[in-house]
């Protein structure tokens, strides 16, 4: 039962087999199909989400309709607006799906239990987010100071896989340069 979210959870903490089942009992699996949404700019984000199966991306829209993603999620990954999930304000975020997925969902209420009760769900998540928090640096640190011709190959070295799962006009916007811009660096590259 949900192998992706345990191997995940077995790669930073030990947990005894009533924890396994505790920290389990209080997900919700929820298939969702190409192109629906897991949640929409202004919902209230009631449920944090673990990829279990599949590939999702956030992302905002500005005033001009044009969309800048800020995360994408695959198998092993969580995805959402942390910010409307733990301030209960309205998301300005999208979610939407690239491919079929499962996903885990598990409430506020649940995930504050969980960190009260059980240590090494609370250890998984500080460590959790402090990856995150650190790859928030570093992505920032990137777009300020680096090419975009090194920021392709850093994404590149870091995530060979998802040129292959998501559309490049997608890419470009998460890495803060336009299709054409992406185009032209792979073919440098590719000769």
């Amino acid at each position: 039962m949900y192998p992706g979210l345990l191997h995940e959870l077995h790669k930073r903490v030990t947990l005894s087999p009533g924890q396994e089942a505790a920290i389990l009992s209080h997900f919700t699996p929820k298939k969702l199909k190409k192109r629906q949404f897991l949640h929409q700019e202004g919902d209230i984000i009631q449920r944090m989400s673990f990829v279990e199966k599949g590939a999702l991306y956030s992302y905002s829209t500005d005033a001009h309709g044009a969309q800048h993603v800020v995360q994408f999620g695959f198998e092993g990954w969580w995805i959402g607006d942390l910010y409307s999930f733990f301030t209960q304000k309205p998301s300005r975020l999208n979610v939407e799906v690239l491919e079929s997925c499962e996903v885990l969902t598990l409430s506020l209420e649940s995930h504050e239990l969980l960190l009260k009760t059980i240590p090494p769900y609370e250890t998984y998540m500080r460590i959790l987010y402090q990856n995150a928090y650190v790859a928030l640096l570093s992505r920032i640190e990137n777009s300020l100071g680096l090419s975009a011709e090194e920021i392709y190959s850093r994404f590149l070295e870091q995530y060979p896989f998802i040129f292959s799962r998501v559309p490049l006009h997608l890419i470009a916007s998460y890495m803060g340069i336009t299709p054409v811009t992406l185009s032209r660096i792979r073919r440098q590259v590719a000769s």
